[in-house]
This record gives C-alpha cells, structure tokens and sequence, in this order.
C-alpha cells in the first residue's frame, strides 16, 4: 500500500508539470499573435506604405551629402591657407639665405658641389694609402695576417673551410657573386680603356688594341681590411695570347677605385719543385705520372730536383726518373741522395741549395701533390722576385691518396 500510494503522487506531479507547460506555450502564442503592432513594426519600403519609405531614404541622403560638402569645404579652405602659410615662410627662408651669402649664384653652387666631390675622392685615396695593398703592413705574427680568398667566374673558395671539407662555396650567395661579377666587369674596364700611367702607347688605337671581354677572367682574390676596405686581384688573359693583364681594385667603403694595372709576362719563368722523399716508390711512380703529362707534356718550364734519404728504394726511384727522361726527353731534373733519416725541413733546404743556374721560382712539394698547369701558372703570377715570396691563394692542386682525391690545399710555399 505505501509503494503504490507513492507511484500515484509522482503521476500526480508529472500531470501538473505538464499542464503547466502546456498553459505557458499557448499564453506565448496569444502574446505574439495579439500583440499591438509599434512603430518599428510599421510598414516597410517596398511592402506597405511603399511611397513613405523612399521620401524617408531620399532626405536622410540629401542630408548626408550636404553635410561631407561642407566638411569638404571646409577642408580645402583649411589646405589653402596652409599652403599660403607654407609659401610665406619659404620667401622669408629664402630673404634669409640671399641677405647672409648675396655672392651666391649658380656658378658658386656648381663649385661647391666639385669641392664636395674632390674632397671624397681625396678621402677614398687616403684609405687606399693606408691600406696594406700601398705601404704593407708589419705583424707581430703569422696569425694577424689576414688572408685572400679565390674565385673564378663559376666559383669561389674559402680559407676559412681548411682541409676537413672541401673549400669551394657551394652556392655562392648571390650576393656575393653581384661583388664579384662588378668588379670584374671594373678589371674590364680599366683594362680596355687604360690610362696614361698604365703604360699604354696613346698612339694604339682601339682597332689595333686587344679588348678583353668576361671569358678573358682567369682567376681573382679578395681580401677584406675591416677598418680600411677591400682589395681585388684580377688577371686576364687572351687564349691565343702568353700575356696576363694584372688588375688591382680596393674598395674603400665606397666606389671600387684603380690602384694599379699592369701586363705579366710569365713566358720565362721557371720553377723548382722540390720533392723530398724516403721509400714509397709507388706514390712517387704516380706523382712522376702526374709529372709527365702536366709538366713535361704542358707546362715545359719546371725543373724537378728530389731529394732521396737513404739507400733502400734509391735504385728504382732513380730508374723511374732514367725511364721518363728517356721516354720524354726531360733531362732537367737533379736527385740528391741523403743518407739520413727522413726530415722534411732538412730535405726542402738541401733541395733549394743544389739550384746553381741563378734565378727561379721555388715549390716545395710532397710526393701526395696532384697539380694542374693551371696552378703552376698561379704560382708564377702570385710571386715577384725579392718582393712577394710565395702566393696567396691558389684553388689548383690537390691532395691525394692513392690516386683519390680527397682535399685541395689552400697554402703553398
């Protein structure tokens, strides 16, 4: 009896809830249905009433227009007087200027602007002056020598690489490579329209003259100063010609400038390749390989001179030199026998000591070296007899291991 008296309350309430619902769903109908129409809800443009809403519409945008006309013209009487204002001000700046200078004319003007000039190029040179491309520089050691970096028209190699990875820049930022192309273009330039001092007979004309275009671009190095600028070193050179034209450019923080340009001849230069040595006969059997066809068969200006420590080996080394000067008809080569143990430096010094026939280029060089005509042309043109020992920087020789190229060196001695 108590669970079936508590069933029928619960109905109960349901009923109710529901009846409750049911009463507030139709008093919100009757609302909305009998509800007196506001002003809002009037008849709208287009429906009802539809002459009203277009009068209505037609003087809210008269209104508005006649209130931006007069906004607008308020605007250009404001704009009037400031330029009147403005106009005013500029005569009595100008008053001003003319009572101070009164000598001041046009003529004057073109002179100032001439002395402003001729002052920067006077500053440009004295940077140039400064510069170790000028006057060189004195270093308290081998570190604070700031070193070149090479390129070609396709490349560029970085000293900063070293030997673990290889050097050439891989791609040349785009930047850089706008630099490059610049200057060579300015190495043109000055090569095809010289000047008195740089040698050139004024009586040649440009019919006689050989022009030099970008194909002509052998190799360059740049090196940056930071507190002066940057230095460029060009060489040109025709193919059927034996001359390179040699041009140097710094840049001064600022526009490049011509330090100086000048013809090479490198026809008569020779060098000494110095090649100490101990056993390891088969690397010297493929470095004389190498020998052959850059020195003998290319290049014909190269004297060898090896310097051999000890006895065991001896024989076949001075077999294979026998068999290629047979072969080739190569007689310039000098063998120093040492019997002593293997020491480089000892060996480089004794090597430079049995040259006797006067003047030559020096190439200290191992028995792992792989080079190219190309590098010993480098090497001729990046040294000056009792003034610049050794290069720069040179891309063209390499370092190898059993015929596998692994390094290019970027230092020569």
């Amino acid at each position: 009896m108590p669970r079936r008296g508590l069933v029928i309350q619960a109905r109960t309430r349901w009923l109710l809830l529901g009846l409750a619902l049911l009463f507030s769903l139709i008093l919100l109908m009757y609302l909305l249905e009998c509800a007196p129409q506001t002003e809002g809800n009037g008849s709208l443009p287009g429906v009802v009433g539809e002459g009203l809403g277009k009068e209505y519409y037609q003087a809210l945008l008269q209104e508005q227009e006649e209130h931006y006309q007069t906004r607008a013209t308020s605007l250009k009487r404001q704009i009037a007087q400031l330029k009147q204002e403005l106009q005013e001000m500029s005569d009595k700046l100008k008053a001003l200027q003319e009572k101070k200078s009164p000598k001041i004319n046009g003529m004057n003007y073109q002179g100032t602007k001439e002395q402003a000039s001729n002052d920067l190029l006077e500053f440009l040179h004295s940077q140039i002056d400064k510069a170790e491309v000028s006057v060189g520089a004195k270093l308290p050691s081998e570190y604070g020598v700031i070193p070149f970096e090479s390129f070609t028209s396709m490349k560029v190699f970085q000293l900063e690489m070293g030997l673990t990875r290889h050097p050439e820049e891989k791609p040349v930022r785009k930047d850089k490579r706008d630099e490059l192309v610049e200057v060579i273009e300015a190495g043109l330039e000055v090569i095809n329209n010289p000047d008195e001092e740089d040698g050139q007979d004024e009586d040649d004309g440009v019919e006689e003259r050989q022009l030099y275009n970008e194909n002509d671009f052998v190799e360059g190095y740049y090196r940056t100063e930071r507190d002066k600028g940057t230095q460029y070193e060009l060489f040109y050179k025709k193919m059927d010609g034996m001359e390179y034209r040699h041009v140097t450019l710094f840049r001064p923080f600022g526009p490049l400038m011509k330090v100086k340009s000048e013809t090479v001849d490198i026809s008569r230069s020779i060098i000494n390749i110095i090649v100490p040595l101990a056993g390891r006969t088969e690397a010297f059997a493929q470095f004389m390989q190498n020998f052959r066809d850059v020195c003998i068969h290319q290049d014909k200006r190269i004297h060898l001179t090896v310097v051999y420590f000890g006895q065991d080996g001896l024989s076949e080394v001075k077999s294979i030199l026998e068999s290629v000067a047979r072969e080739t008809n190569f007689h310039n080569y000098t063998l120093v026998s040492l019997n002593e143990e293997f020491n480089r430096g000892r060996g480089l010094d004794m090597g430079a000591r049995a040259w006797e026939k006067g003047e030559v280029l020096m190439f200290f060089c191992d028995v792992d070296v792989y080079f190219t005509a190309e590098f010993l042309n480098s090497c001729r043109l990046n040294a000056e007899p009792g003034t610049q020992e050794g290069f720069r920087f040179l891309a063209g020789f390499w370092l190898r291991d059993d015929l596998s190229v692994s390094h290019r060196l970027s230092d020569c001695w």
